[in-house]
């Protein structure tokens, strides 16, 4: 086995605490050897991690989900023992939208025009949410909108080219449509799902059981760099790491706001892996057709809270079973 943890990650705001950590000598601390793979989408990153090119990776939940059952590429077994992030996402509406957005909610907007909404992925966070705000309005996410899928990085532009009316993506990209004078914020996803959990740390299976010394002290580093991330103080110097042109290559004055949890920025801090969130993901799946049912076993097999308190990590009390209505 190598002694080098590789760990992959997209160009997005949250991925901060596996930079942090690098950046500060955090994994060092730990004695362990990183390497960080910047990849352009999340189909990389499964891809990677399922032919063993990744030990660990930035990812979303449900992509995890999917990786365990074999519905996008090669079976492969992952744990997640570590929770990177909550919130961070938004819907973002181009600007024309404004006014009947304003007058009559999203239903007003679809009246109008079907619209083609842009998700990260087919099997993400933003897809299940923003179904679920689609449904809570009374639209039907498979007849009354078009889903596409783009990377993070191309909705703006995907945007501004008028290819689609709106996204569902992490920070900072909502931000930087703002800015642009491209869109509007329709909802922030915390809106749908206060503290809803978004990014994890997805390990290889194989490596989580054969290497658990690594494992832990992984953790130990990480859960270090969440809470670094967590600081209001720090969100400057944050920026500015992350406005590198190896991670975002934007302003830092830009990615600044993205990073305040006020603003519908990332929470960094809460870090436990809750398995009721997993079934959560399970079951929107499952109702939307996109696994079948036993991906509510696979979220009990990809949750392991063990590991998380192994690595010193406390359970969360009481708003670990505070999550969004499973019978919608």
């Amino acid at each position: 086995m190598s002694d080098t943890i590789r760990i992959g990650l997209l160009r997005l705001s949250d991925a901060a605490p596996v930079l942090v950590a690098q950046e500060r000598g955090m994994f060092e601390t730990q004695g362990l050897k990183v390497e960080i793979s910047v990849e352009p989408s999340w189909a990389n990153i499964a891809d990677k991690l399922s032919y063993g090119m990744l030990e660990a990776a930035v990812m979303l939940p449900p992509l995890a989900l999917a990786c365990m059952l074999g519905l996008r590429g090669r079976k492969t077994d992952l744990v997640l023992p570590l929770s990177l992030s909550a919130n961070g996402n938004a819907v973002t509406l181009t600007k024309k939208w404004q006014e009947p957005f304003a007058a009559g909610g999203i239903i007003a907007v679809a009246n109008r025009q079907k619209l083609r909404l842009g998700v990260v992925h087919a099997f993400s966070t933003h897809d299940l949410l923003l179904r679920y705000w689609l449904d809570v309005n009374g639209l039907d996410p498979d007849r009354d909108v078009e889903i596409a899928v783009l990377s993070p990085a191309e909705m703006v532009g995907g945007l501004a080219a008028g290819a689609i009316d709106g996204f569902c993506a992490g920070a900072p990209w909502g931000h930087v449509a703002l800015r642009a004078g491209l869109g509007f914020t329709a909802i922030k996803t915390q809106e749908i799902w206060e503290d809803h959990p978004e990014k994890c740390l997805a390990l290889r299976a194989d490596f989580a059981a054969g290497d658990p010394a690594r494992v832990r002290n992984l953790l130990i580093a990480l859960s270090d760099a969440c809470r670094y991330c967590a600081t209001p103080s720090r969100r400057p110097a944050l920026a500015e790491l992350l406005s590198g042109p190896e991670n975002l290559a934007l302003p830092a004055d830009l990615i600044e706001p993205s990073l305040n949890p006020a603003e519908g920025g990332p929470i960094f801090d809460q870090n436990f892996p809750v398995p009721a969130h997993g079934t959560w993901f399970a079951m929107q799946m499952l109702r939307w057709g996109k696994a079948p049912e036993a991906v509510l076993g696979a979220a009990s097999a990809l949750y392991n809270p063990g590991l998380f308190i192994a690595s010193g990590g406390a359970k969360p009390f009481p708003r670990e079973e505070i999550f969004c209505d499973t019978k919608r």
